[in-house]
């Protein structure tokens, strides 16, 4: 069997599942690190799939989400997932990275804004209260703090995803916070209706169940055991604050636990070879890895 080569980064489990001729759903994706503990989304979805025949509307989401959130609705901008807040605020401010982070962020001069993940991607650890950076991206914040954000005043500005705190990167919710003006610059830029009517009318619902302190609390818990399992497996599992654990990946890991229906995140993108970015997964996923790695390794 061919196996497919790693993406640029993960959650591509559908272009792997039709490589390898398999039902997407056969694959555990922890490639791809979003809330193991969430609501149904699927679920609580389908009471609203008419908001499909109309053309949405962002503003009552937008208030809510700023509430939510804790700062005013003219601060915050929704997008189209995380992806397009980075994509509108790169185009406007430009920026650069200390390497490495998400491939996503813009790679410019070293006058540029400054991005930083937060906690850090790929590493796992949340920024110490002394680090700076000009552009905060808070996607995986609350499910590290259970707290929806650092609230860091002196930044340019904050991007967030709502598709990793609700586990649902098919549904596109991201948003930017900024100081007004930037805020206006941005929506300028933005295509009219970029979020969709499906995600504006389950946001409400989605905000209401959200309990990201608790969430916090059980990741970190999950977190433990997949760390031991790691660990247990030799594979030497690196400290995370996160809802994922860099370990390590010895020749062939990938492909070897892909050939038992486990997607891993392969770090060579990032410039790490020989180490993998392994998601946390619920109680179910972590028994279905622990079944793998003793296959593997006995």
């Amino acid at each position: 069997m061919t196996l497919p080569a790693p993406g640029s980064h993960g959650g591509d489990v559908q272009h792997i599942a039709r490589s390898l001729g398999v039902p997407t759903d056969s694959l555990l994706d922890l490639s791809a690190s979003l809330n193991p503990v969430g609501p149904d989304v699927a679920a609580m979805a389908a009471p609203h799939l008419g908001a499909l025949g109309r053309y949405p509307d962002a503003r009552p989401g937008r208030r809510l989400l700023a509430q939510a959130i804790g700062v005013e609705p003219e601060r915050l901008l929704l997008t189209n997932g995380g992806a397009e807040a980075i994509y509108l605020l790169g185009q406007l401010v430009g920026g650069r990275v200390d390497e490495p982070d998400f491939s996503l962020y813009p790679r410019g001069t070293a006058t540029a804004p400054r991005w930083r993940s937060n906690p850090h991607n790929p590493t796992g650890l949340l920024a110490g209260p002394e680090e700076q950076a000009d552009v905060w991206d808070e996607a995986f914040f609350p499910l590290a703090t259970g707290r929806w954000s650092r609230h860091d005043e002196d930044a340019l500005a904050t991007v967030g995803s709502l598709t990793k705190v609700f586990a649902c990167p098919g549904l596109r919710l991201g948003y930017l916070v900024a100081r007004p003006e930037l805020i206006a610059q941005l929506e300028a830029r933005q295509p009219p209706w970029a979020v969709g009517g499906l995600e504006l009318a389950l946001l409400p619902e989605l905000l209401a169940v959200a309990d990201v302190a608790r969430w916090a609390v059980e990741i970190a818990l999950l977190r433990d055991e997949l760390a031991a399992l790691l660990a247990a497996h030799g594979l030497a599992p690196r400290p995370s604050d996160a809802n994922f654990v860099l370990c390590d990946a010895p020749a062939g890991f990938r492909d070897k636990l892909l050939r038992q229906g486990i997607v891993v995140r392969d770090c060579a993108s990032f410039g790490l070879a020989t180490v993998a970015r392994v998601a946390v997964p619920n109680h179910e996923g972590i028994e279905r890895l622990s079944h793998a790695l003793n296959a593997l390794n006995p």
